[in-house]
């Protein structure tokens, strides 16, 4: 069953319902956020975008949750390189939750069953604690939704050409699944498959992740999708957007590639980063994301210090709006975001 089945306006409706009442469930159990929405002076909004937005780089600084402590099931842990990570708390029906329905998510494009996996990492990869809360947690995560499992990477990271010649000679007849970060993908699964002449036809492929560690061989999203089509007979592919703030929530490329999609329990908004207000299609600003899932802290509604556009709303191959993402801000200007919001509040 789809969970891209809300066109704008039912999605709205709904939406303002069921993160109004979030606001007031955790103005009501968090200290902090009662005391950030008290001194902004916050009473009521009339539509999902007035809604009061938490800039993310405060679950560096604040410990918010809307639970006690002795209910704290799981903290998760961003990436980050200079110590400052986010701290998200859980308790046991979140976590249910935002596995649920991270797995409806995948299910739109991926079906019901579980499919042989390949990874496109390394073993090595999970002895790292340093980059096990972030890649290795998503690895992991993803892992859960395939099965007999490949890994494209050998223990020291390099290709593993063996493994994925036996994977494709016991799966490659059938729908596989491949997941990896976009860079591992293009650098250690297509160079390999177009040197080799792999067949990747039966793959249906979910990345995510920038290029920041190889700027100088970034491709465009348009001759990623090509260049794996042509070269391995890789069609069916889906880049996701998402962050360990709001877990289980995660923004799918369509089939026909290009934008964006949230499920019917999310949605964007592109902000002015001046002046905060909502930018119309094709005006680029600041990525503020809403979803329903953080029920046990005020996750529900973040401004993230990353840009984007919106392509459309209700004209793509999924309802509601489709949108890209265009880069994270510098960081003096994402610091002041943070501060902004903090001098107005």
């Amino acid at each position: 069953m789809s969970v891209f089945t809300l066109h704008q306006a039912e999605r709205e409706s709904l939406l303002h319902k069921e993160l109004t009442e979030l606001t007031a469930h955790h103005r009501a159990h968090s200290a902090e956020y009662d005391r950030i929405l008290t001194a902004s002076g916050f009473t009521s909004a009339a539509t999902v975008a007035e809604l009061p937005w938490l800039p993310v780089r405060l679950f560096k600084t604040l410990q918010l949750k809307s639970i006690p402590d002795d209910e704290v099931f799981k903290v998760l842990t961003s990436s980050g390189t200079t110590g400052d990570v986010s701290r998200i708390y859980l308790d046991k029906a979140a976590a249910a939750t935002q596995t649920r329905q991270l797995g409806a998510t995948l299910q739109t494009v991926l079906g019901p069953r579980r499919l042989p996996m390949i990874l496109v990492d390394s073993r090595g990869m999970l002895k790292d604690r340093r980059s096990f809360s972030a890649r290795g947690a998503g690895v992991l995560g993803m892992a859960t939704f395939g099965r007999d499992h490949a890994w494209a990477l050998d223990p020291e990271g390099n290709p593993d050409l063996e493994a994925l010649r036996s994977f494709l000679a016991k799966h490659g007849g059938e729908p596989f699944l491949i997941f990896g970060f976009t860079y591992l993908v293009w650098l250690h699964l297509y160079q390999v498959a177009l040197e080799h002449g792999l067949d990747l036809s039966n793959g249906i492929l979910i990345h995510s992740g920038g290029w920041k560690k190889l700027v100088d061989q970034a491709v465009s999203p348009e001759e990623f999708r090509r260049r794996l089509g042509d070269d391995t007979g890789l069609t069916r592919m889906h880049n996701f957007y998402g962050m360990v703030e709001q877990i289980g929530t995660i923004f799918l490329e369509g089939p026909s590639g290009g934008s964006l999609y949230s499920p019917d329990f999310a949605d964007v908004i592109i902000r002015d980063p001046l002046t905060w207000a909502e930018q119309p299609v094709g005006e680029p600003g600041l990525i503020e994301v809403v979803s329903t899932l953080p029920t046990s802290y005020p996750g529900h509604v973040l401004l993230t210090e990353d840009l984007g556009v919106l392509d459309g709303i209700d004209d793509g191959d999924w309802p509601g709006k489709r949108f890209s993402v265009l880069g994270r801000l510098p960081r003096a200007e994402a610091r002041g975001c943070s501060d902004t919001y903090r001098e107005q509040a």
